[in-house]
């Protein structure tokens, strides 16, 4: 069955839960056989299947231990989930990959995307201004270059201007030199997450 378009509606708790499980589904299948899960999006709620973007982070002692995303949405998100969950856990090139002792401290978190806007803004001081701590995701591009930071980031870095320096260093930029060809666009996420003990339990008869 093709993905349905794309939707920015928020999840309930039911299909919170679902996604979390599927994340530690496609974690436990690449621990067990070394390959990606790939779900059937027909066996999965409607909203589930819409075309989405998401980043699965791996936090382990309360440290992070991998995150991987997907910014253009082109797959169902059921499928983007699952494949950014085995990628957060074996494929972030910053760690090792994941391996079975680790579980039993890990926390899973799911971010899902909102569709994103360009900030209207001519310089930094009113890229600055124009930014929302705490809420807007950012993606930044300068030619060929592109990063974002997620909502979260702003608990480490809460000033506008810092949180940008940051950003260009992350894509490879000049932290002190404002590009003329830098653009920002801003969007914002679902944010949910559970820990692989709580993700063990069985589903809640009616769940």
């Amino acid at each position: 069955m093709a993905p349905m378009p794309s939707t920015d509606s928020t999840l309930d708790a039911s299909s919170r839960d679902l996604l979390l499980r599927l994340a530690l589904q496609a974690i436990d299948h690449g621990l067990e056989r070394g390959t990606r899960l790939t779900p059937d999006p027909a066996r999965y709620p409607l909203p589930l299947r819409a075309v989405g973007a998401c980043f699965v982070t791996l936090e382990h002692a309360g440290a992070l231990r991998g995150c991987v995303g997907t910014l253009e949405p082109h797959r169902a998100l059921v499928c983007d989930v699952a494949a950014n969950a085995f990628a957060a856990a074996f494929d972030d090139p910053r760690f090792t990959p994941l391996c079975d002792t680790e579980l039993g401290g890990l926390h899973l978190e799911v971010s899902v995307l909102s569709s994103r806007e360009a900030i209207d803004c001519a310089n930094e001081a009113a890229c600055c201004a124009a930014l929302r701590p705490g809420i807007d995701g950012v993606v930044l591009r300068a030619g060929r270059r592109r990063a974002t930071f997620l909502p979260a980031v702003w608990a480490q870095l809460p000033e506008p201007v810092a949180f940008l320096a940051a950003l260009r260093v992350k894509a490879g930029l000049d932290p002190e030199h404002w590009p003329p060809e830098l653009r920002l666009e801003r969007y914002t996420t679902e944010h949910f997450g559970a820990t692989v003990a709580a993700l063990r339990q069985p589903l809640e008869p009616g769940s």
